[in-house]
């Protein structure tokens, strides 16, 4: 799927703050409809996301603490699309690096912004299959804070209907996910 484009005419850029991970604008634009007025945006280079399924049909997801929430958080394996590097590729490093899993078999689910009304930000959703646990997985970052935790699709739909703390982006490719999974 291509996610299409219909930019609005930029009038003046009121401000911009560049940012480790993204950036953060705000811009006098003319819309499509020839509204005009300022609006803020997140811009981000994107993120994958990996719904890696064991070979017992088990979800390996993270619990990771997330300061923004002040909580910790239920989500999928996932990351940031690195400058020059395809978004498969992200998620085949981050997979490692989150979970101590590599996987073999790697499907395209589909893209979607996370959150349109404030940020460019689109997800690269994948089924990883074919798991195998590393021998030596890859160091974490220092600021992750993750637990590594198995479930069947059952339990985390459970853990979503019960109000357990899961992300957006792991929910939708929970979605995605689901016509390939045994539930």
């Amino acid at each position: 799927m291509q996610i299409g484009r219909e930019l609005p005419q930029l009038l003046k850029q009121c401000l911009l703050y560049k940012g480790r991970k993204f950036n953060f604008e705000v811009n006098r634009l003319r819309l499509p409809n020839q509204s005009e007025g300022e609006w803020e945006c997140i811009r981000h280079p994107g993120g994958s996301l990996a719904v890696p399924v064991t070979s017992e049909g088990k979800l390996i997801l993270v619990r990771q603490y997330r300061f923004a929430v002040s909580s910790r958080v239920l989500e999928f394996p996932a990351g940031t699309v690195e400058a020059n590097e395809d978004p498969l590729q992200t998620i085949q490093r981050e997979i490692q690096e989150e979970t101590g899993y590599d996987a073999q078999t790697w499907q395209k689910l589909g893209e979607f912004f996370i959150a349109p009304g404030y940020s460019d930000e689109i997800i690269y959703a994948y089924l990883a299959r074919d798991l195998q646990k590393l021998d030596n997985p890859p160091a974490q970052e220092a600021d992750e804070d993750i637990e590594t935790v198995l479930m069947t699709p059952m339990e985390l739909e459970q853990a979503i209907a019960q109000g357990e703390q899961v992300d957006s982006k792991s929910i939708c490719s929970f979605m995605l996910a689901r016509p390939f999974l045994e539930i």
